[in-house]
């Protein structure tokens, strides 16, 4: 009985020391895996940090001529094309180069300018609520609205709003009124109409001419409005642009968050330069994705600060960022020679020859790369050395 007592208290004893040491093992696989955390992740931040050092440009680096290099390589492989929208033969867009020349050149009106307006969540999805908006967004005239018969013998033109239409006689009154000439309000006839008179066949034809071109609705400058199918939801599509009016509308359909225009002088206006460099910069980057073409969104974003930095919009080419450079030489090296060189001795402009183009044209080292250190030695002796 005192040995099986014995042999108990062995067992009890040597299982309470397994135990103990399945928990310093455990402990210690829990210090070694944290430790091992530890060393992934300092090794994930060196990563990171090579990484960004390896990102950063040099001190030097020839950066414009790279970006330069970068764009306009696979800008010889891209189409002429142009992008008509489905069932909207008047609108269309171009694609491929003459889409990069736009946005680069920065012309002050696009070949086809639009916008593309989005509407918010709760109508992304109603056609109806689509073509509310259109309604009210496009540019009615009077002559859209309202009935105008001539009367080219006593030089009188009589104008009645049309059925059904939303501009009701008291807005057509109102218009009329605001381009008669004297105090006297317009006159009404017996079926409805009001009496335009005029004194001369002149003042009757400039007086057709400017009610025919009277705005009386919507938003000026657009003309065509259609609804169109974009990623999944409704969207606007318009034939012109005006940003500003279609911001300062009163339609709260529209999602003004999400107003897509390639009129970056407009933008540049409502939004500020900013807006306009990052228009640039995603114009850019869309032509490319569409051609298929893989280009470092780094380089985009240097030729829209070249465009940008000063606070206007500037182009590049003659009559943008080259005609602001100092030097003549430079200036000449593009276009018109003749008359930068010929300007410049007129009025005995120097050029102090500090930069890139003009070095070249000299044959002097450019300031790049190693160019852009000055090293200097002494050739005095160390007196103190023997």
């Amino acid at each position: 009985m005192k040995n099986e007592n014995k042999i108990k208290k062995d067992i009890k004893a040597s299982k309470s020391q397994k135990n103990k040491s399945d928990a310093e093992h455990n402990d210690n696989n829990d210090e070694s895996k944290h430790n091992d955390n530890n060393d992934e992740t300092k090794h994930n931040d060196n990563n990171d940090e090579s990484k960004h050092s390896d990102a950063l440009v040099d001190v030097g680096e020839a950066v414009g001529i790279i970006a330069a290099q970068s764009i306009g390589e696979p800008g010889t492989q891209m189409t002429l094309r142009t992008f008509h929208y489905a069932g909207v033969v008047e609108l269309a867009v171009p694609l491929g180069l003459p889409a990069l020349m736009e946005i680069v050149d920065a012309r002050r009106e696009p070949k086809y300018p639009m916008m593309i307006i989005h509407l918010k969540k709760a109508h992304m999805r109603d056609i109806t609520a689509a073509n509310n908006v259109v309604e009210k967004l496009k540019e009615k005239n009077l002559i859209d609205v309202c009935d105008m018969h001539e009367d080219k013998e006593n030089k009188v033109i009589k104008v009645k709003a049309k059925e059904g239409v939303e501009f009701g006689n008291e807005a057509v009154e109102s218009v009329l009124n605001s381009v008669k000439r004297g105090k006297k309000g317009i006159k009404k006839d017996d079926k409805g109409y009001f009496i335009v008179k005029t004194s001369s066949e002149k003042a009757y034809y400039d007086r057709i001419t400017k009610l025919q071109q009277k705005k009386i609705g919507g938003v000026k400058g657009l003309k065509k409005v259609y609804v169109s199918e974009y990623h999944r939801e409704y969207v606007i599509v318009t034939s012109g642009v005006n940003l500003r009016g279609v911001i300062d509308s009163k339609i709260d359909e529209i999602d003004k968050f999400r107003i897509e225009t390639n009129d970056i002088f407009q933008i540049c206006d409502c939004l500020g330069i900013e807006a306009t460099r990052n228009t640039i910069v995603d114009g850019m980057k869309k032509v490319m994705i569409e051609q298929k073409i893989d280009v470092d969104y780094r380089h985009l974003m240097l030729v829209a600060d070249t465009m940008t930095f000063t606070g206007e919009i500037e182009g590049i080419g003659r009559a943008g960022i080259v005609s602001e450079k100092p030097s003549v030489l430079a200036r000449a090296s593009y276009e018109e020679t003749e008359k930068h060189l010929f300007h410049a001795a007129i009025t005995k402009e120097i050029d102090p020859i500090n930069g890139v183009a003009e070095s070249i044209i000299i044959g002097q080292e450019i300031p790049l790369g190693t160019g852009i250190v000055d090293v200097t030695y002494s050739l005095k002796q160390d007196k103190t050395k023997k």
